[in-house]
This record gives C-alpha cells, sequence and structure tokens, in this order.
C-alpha cells in the first residue's frame, strides 16, 4: 500500500473530507454573494460574510490548466508519470487534482467529471477523468 500524507481535517474542511467518504463532492457557498467558495474556509474570499452553506457539486467541470508530472519523490515516485490539473467546476470554483492514470492527452477545456478513489478506510480522494 502506498502510504501518501494525510490532510488535516479540521472544522472548515471535515464537511469536504466526510462527503469524498461518501462518494461526494461538497463546496461551499456563500449565502450573502451566492459565489461558490473552494478551497474550504469559514469566511467568503469574495465578500468576507461568515454565512456560508455546504453544497454538493455536480462534479463536471473542465481542465483549465494541467501539467504531466514525471519526477517525484516519496510515495509518489511509485506513480510516475501522472498528470496534476486545475478544473473548473461548472459552479465557477477552480481545484487541484489529479486525473485518472488512465486519462490520455488531456487538454485545456476538456469535459471531465469527478471519481472517486479509496486509499483506505479515513481516506477518499477525488480525481477526473474525461466525460
Amino acid at each position: 500500500m502506498t502510504v501518501v500524507p494525510r490532510p488535516v481535517l479540521d472544522g472548515d474542511s471535515l464537511k469536504y473530507w466526510e462527503g469524498l467518504r461518501n462518494e461526494e463532492l461538497w463546496i461551499q457557498r456563500c449565502n450573502d454573494c451566492h459565489q461558490h467558495i473552494f478551497y474550504p474556509r469559514s469566511i467568503c474570499p469574495d465578500c468576507f460574510s461568515e454565512e456560508i452553506t455546504w453544497v454538493q457539486s455536480g462534479g463536471t467541470g473542465k481542465i483549465y490548466s494541467f501539467t504531466v508530472v514525471h519526477h517525484a519523490f516519496g510515495p509518489f515516485k511509485e506513480q510516475l508519470p501522472f498528470v496534476v490539473a486545475i478544473v473548473e467546476l461548472d459552479e465557477g470554483v477552480r481545484m487541484m487534482t489529479r486525473l485518472k492514470a488512465g486519462s490520455k492527452n488531456p487538454s485545456v477545456e476538456q469535459r471531465v467529471k469527478v471519481i472517486f478513489e479509496r486509499l483506505d478506510e479515513e481516506l477518499t480522494l477525488p480525481y477526473f477523468e474525461p466525460v
């Protein structure tokens, strides 16, 4: 089993990580300015409101940018090469993620959808693959 660094489950991000365990992608939405928010935080980065709600994302979007990683260390060395991407969800937020290993020839603007990879009982990660 590959050992990967563990995320810190804090009050701001707990709902996100619990959602992934249930194969659901949750993001935040500001109740005041109605902007979607990612990464999880306690105040809206647009209007500084503390009135934030969790909403389930549709899990679809497009590749905003990507890079193919050919050199890595530690647990990631075994996984080379892999693609790290910035995916812009249909809700408008961007998240850094990885494309599924079988994703051939990714391109900017390519439509993708979330898939979930359970690493163990405690950790599930969101990856994306072409639609």
